[in-house]
């Protein structure tokens, strides 16, 4: 088992998700991804702070047709390239295919190297992420609440604005830990 790890949704996580109609979508293409300025110093934080990094994220549009497998890929190896990431587990599943690994369910966080999950954390926008959290029993589970029309039926430990302050949080609790231990 692999020490600790912060589980990070993509699409409205990582990179900026585009919504239409209340809903979010991913990037379309390696061209149309956007960073927002807080992550890399946030990933970088979290990375020095001894966490892994590793992003778990459902690619349905492949299943349906709408998406390559192939710009999926360019996609996070761009991603890759710019952010201290240091794996992407990825579902290319739709609902309908009912596979163990699409979120809400866990499997994606359970994957192999498995990491100590009951000091890990997941940070999603949506309320699948936090059913996959709860799902895996992650430490806390952490809603980037971008305001999505779907809402989030699942209550989060704790709501913030963006994966910086996502971060904040999550070294802050570290830190209360450590400091309670001593």
């Amino acid at each position: 088992m692999s020490g600790p790890a912060v589980f990070l949704d993509r699409d409205g996580v990582v990179n900026t998700a585009f919504v239409r109609m209340g809903k979010p979508y991913p990037p379309a293409s390696v061209s149309d991804v956007e960073i927002p300025a807080d992550v890399a110093p946030a990933l970088s934080r979290l990375k020095a702070a001894g966490y892994r990094l590793i992003v778990v994220t459902n690619q349905p549009d492949v299943a349906l047709g709408r998406q390559q497998r192939e710009v999926v890929e360019a996609i996070n190896a761009a991603l890759a390239s710019r952010l201290p990431i240091d794996e992407f587990r990825v579902c290319y599943h739709a609902d309908r295919d009912a596979c163990g690994c699409r979120k809400p369910k866990a499997g994606l966080l359970l994957q192999a190297p498995l990491s100590d999950l009951a000091q890990s954390v997941m940070v999603g926008d949506r309320w699948r992420d936090i059913e996959a959290g709860r799902r895996a029993r992650v430490a806390a589970a952490i809603l980037i609440d971008r305001g999505y029309e779907e809402g989030c039926a699942v209550e989060p430990d704790v709501r913030v604005g963006s994966l910086g302050e996502a971060a904040d949080w999550i070294l802050a609790r570290v830190a209360a830990k450590t400091r309670s231990s001593v």
